[in-house]
Parts: C-alpha cells; sequence; structure tokens
C-alpha cells in the first residue's frame, strides 16, 4: 500500500489529504483569516504560516511524515510543459519562488511540498495548468507579437475525461472529447486522442464566466485602456476577477444569480448569455474536431446547476452524448498521478531548464 499526502492552496484556504492508494481516508479544508493572510502581503511569504497549518493539521489527525510514500502537491504557473507527473526539483522550486510570471497561489504547492519532503520522500505534480499540447494552427493570435497560450484547468479536465473513457470501456487516449470546465473561470478544450489540441485561454478568452469577461471587442478595450479613467490594475481587476456575472449582478455565485433570474428577466437573460456563450465555445471545439465527438464533458461548480446545464444541453444536444460530471476532482487527480508513478505504471517527466 502506498500512503500520499495531498496539498492543493486556494486563495483562503489549503485543502489537504490523505490517500492509501485510490481511497482518500482523509480529507480537510483549512481556512484562513483574511486578517492573517494580510500579514503576508508578498504571496511567497506566507510559505512559512501555510507550512505550519499543514503541519498542524497532521499532527492533529494523527499523521506524520514517515507515514508517507509520497506528497502530491499542486502545479503551479510553470512555462509550458508536456502532460503528465513532474518530480519536483529544485530548479523548479526555484522558478516557483522567483521566476514564475503569475503570482499565483497554485505556486505554493510545491515550494511547500518540497521543503515538508525535505529529501526523504519524492513530491510530484501532475498536470498543471501551463500543460501545453496545442496544435501549431492553434497558436495564431492575428497580430505576430502575441501567440495564443494554452492556460487551462488541465487537472479536473484530464480527470473526468479517464472517468467518461470508463464509461465507454476504453482509454482516455482511444477518444475524442469536448471538455467545458464551468467554475469562476471557464476552460473549453477539444481534446483528441488524449491530447488537448485547442483550449480558450482561461483568463483571457472565450465564454464570460462568473468572474471573468472572457472575449472583449478589442477596440473598445483598446479605448477603454487610452481613455485615462483606469489603472492598469484596475483594468486587470475588471477583466479577470470583477468581469461576468459580478459585474452585471453583483455576484460569482451561480446559485444566487439563478434566484435572481426567477425574478428579474435581466439577470436571465444575463444567464442565457452565458449559457449562449459556452454552447458557442463547445461547438467551436467540436469544429476543431472536425466534427467527430465521443462526447461533450461538463465539469466544474456550475455543473452541479441542472438549469444551466439544461441551458446549455439545449444549444450543443445533437452534436454528441453530453455526460455531467459536476465538481472537481483535483485531489484524486493529483493522489492518482503520484500513485500511477509510485507502481510503475508511468515515468515521472523531470522538469528542465526552461528559462
Amino acid at each position: 500500500m502506498y500512503r500520499i499526502l495531498v496539498i492543493n492552496p486556494g486563495s483562503t484556504s489549503t485543502k489537504i489529504a490523505v490517500y492509501e492508494d485510490e481511497k482518500c481516508v482523509f480529507l480537510e479544508k483549512v481556512e484562513h483569516k483574511v486578517q492573517d493572510l494580510d500579514k503576508h502581503p508578498d504571496l511567497m511569504d506566507q510559505l512559512e504560516f501555510r507550512r505550519k497549518n499543514i503541519i498542524d493539521c497532521l499532527e492533529k489527525h494523527g499523521f506524520k511524515k514517515s507515514d508517507f510514500s509520497a506528497i502530491a502537491a499542486r502545479g503551479g504557473i510553470l512555462p509550458p510543459i508536456e502532460s503528465g507527473t513532474y518530480l519536483v526539483n529544485e530548479k523548479m522550486v526555484h522558478y516557483l519562488r522567483y521566476l514564475s510570471p503569475v503570482k499565483h497561489v497554485s505556486n505554493l504547492a510545491a515550494v511547500i511540498a518540497y521543503e515538508l519532503a525535505d529529501g526523504e520522500i519524492p513530491v510530484y505534480i501532475t498536470d498543471p495548468v501551463s500543460v501545453d499540447e496545442m496544435i501549431p494552427e492553434a497558436r495564431f493570435s492575428g497580430i505576430p507579437e502575441i501567440q495564443r497560450k494554452s492556460l487551462l484547468h488541465t487537472l479536473n479536465i484530464k480527470a473526468v475525461c479517464r472517468k467518461v473513457a470508463f464509461e465507454f470501456n476504453k482509454t482516455y487516449e482511444e477518444l475524442n472529447l469536448v471538455v467545458a470546465h464551468l467554475g469562476g473561470g471557464i476552460s473549453i478544450a477539444a481534446i483528441r486522442k488524449g491530447r488537448i489540441i485547442d483550449v480558450n485561454n482561461a483568463n483571457d478568452e472565450g465564454p464570460f464566466s462568473p468572474e471573468r469577461t472572457g472575449e472583449l471587442p478589442v477596440g473598445d478595450v483598446v479605448r477603454m485602456c487610452f481613455s485615462g479613467k483606469y489603472t492598469k490594475d484596475e483594468l486587470k481587476k475588471m477583466f479577470v476577477g470583477k468581469g461576468g456575472l459580478v459585474a452585471y449582478l453583483g455576484t460569482n455565485d451561480l446559485r444566487e444569480a439563478l434566484k435572481m433570474a426567477q425574478i428579474d428577466k435581466k439577470a436571465d437573460l444575463i444567464i442565457e448569455a452565458m449559457a449562449y456563450q459556452i454552447a458557442k465555445e463547445i461547438g467551436g471545439m467540436c469544429a476543431v474536431l472536425c466534427g467527430v465527438v465521443d462526447a461533450i464533458i461538463l465539469t466544474g461548480g456550475m455543473a452541479y446547476s441542472n438549469d444551466f446545464v439544461d441551458r446549455i444541453k439545449s444549444y450543443v444536444y445533437k452534436f454528441a452524448p453530453i455526460f455531467v460530471v459536476p465538481g472537481e476532482f483535483e485531489m484524486e487527480a493529483l493522489a492518482l498521478g503520484a500513485l500511477r508513478v509510485l507502481r510503475g505504471e508511468d515515468s515521472a517527466k523531470t522538469w528542465g531548464d526552461f528559462q
């Protein structure tokens, strides 16, 4: 039996799990008070604070480092890499601490895990957001200086693909799939025989989401940028964090928005517009796969809403069978990625020098 510690930091919490082979035997979400996080304004200043929280939680429930075969950590913002499980090394830790272009909370996970392991047990990441399998023609933006980027909810997308492949009694690598991860950000991916050949950048492209604007009319964006009314930071927050449902309805909670829609026709129209844009992006990814699509998968937190799922289905139900796999499976996917390596079913990749 292999026992694996899983670490997944969020903006105001840290998820911790313990797996014994495929079985989750412990799961806890450690909430962090805003005032405690405010004492560490720089993201990497939170390392010791979060590490202590993890150690305290494990000790409280009777776990110690020697109990574990490995640690599985959420992958951070790395340069574009292949899908798979990677052994965390000093180069990766240095990059995440000092060189990553985006200060994202996921950058903390591998660094914390590496310090916890202290060279005594291996640390792995699996399918970070910077996994890049896009085909060359998908990278062109229309401006040579700007290239389309692959930034998506890779971990959960690949996890649900494997679950649906099981329903087909096939491997993930045998299927053509379109997957829509519907969360605070939205990733919609075209997957051909196990590779994500195209996807909208969940920050900059695709449909608007509960917190993000998605694609915007470029001319209007330029005029807004040079209007003198907003700072760069204000605009970035407007596009990611205060866009989408937050901008229209003042909430990033689809459940609240749906309650508003019951009494407000405009709110209902806005929700319908989000479903419409998601469906349009799904249709585009079906075209990328030349119409040969084994299944469309809807996942993420918003997939729990039957009302919202039905709105999307009404547009795309003729394209392919639709599978709804609500929620996210990041903890499980991290544990299973490490487990496959520990069992010798997969080989851990080595993170090279991408500078």
